[in-house]
């Protein structure tokens, strides 16, 4: 859940993802950004990125793996699709090349859902890698997406992994 710009590195995300067959055999990417029709927007660099999503979406070949759904600015459905993602057992991502502070990874970890995070910024000292949530290197996507799948693996082999995560992210919320 982020604008659609170069520095919140959704398209980064999404090409990891496509690349990580791995990956794309364990889980499906929902990416909450920007709008679907470059058209809708005034921004040159947002543009840019609406058209290089959609130009990775068929260099990978992602149809069916993918849900794209523009940004969202009511709270409330914000709230939902943190929820409807958390029920699913899936995770959040946020792979800003940088990031100030934060806000999408509390939101997503007080939902209980397990959260993969920047490594440059505030993230960083919101999580405690490999505790209550992961740290990722958004200069690395190969490493990055890897350990994305890593986890996923270790959910299919160990049914309370993601609860066990989920709970320690909860608990690191009400901690920080």
């Amino acid at each position: 859940m982020a604008r659609l710009d170069i520095v919140k590195n959704i398209t980064g995300l999404t090409e990891w993802f496509g690349k990580n067959k791995r990956l794309r055999n364990l889980v499906n990417l929902v990416v909450v950004a920007g709008f679907f029709d470059p058209s809708k927007s005034k921004d040159r660099e947002e543009i840019a990125e609406i058209k290089k999503m959609h130009s990775l979406i068929d260099k990978y070949q992602l149809k069916g793996q993918i849900r794209w759904i523009a940004a969202q600015t009511d709270r409330f459905r914000n709230a939902e699709l943190y929820r409807c993602i958390a029920d699913t057992k899936g995770a959040f991502v946020q792979p800003a090349l940088y990031e100030a502070f934060g806000l999408t990874v509390i939101e997503a970890m007080n939902c209980g859902l397990p959260t993969f995070a920047t490594n440059q910024g505030g993230p960083a000292e919101i999580i405690v890698d490999g505790v209550s949530g992961f740290h990722i290197d958004p200069n690395n996507g190969d490493e990055s997406s890897n350990k994305i799948a890593d986890f996923f693996e270790k959910c299919k082999e160990d049914v309370e992994n993601w609860r066990k995560i989920s709970i320690a992210g909860l608990q690191r919320i009400y901690e920080w």
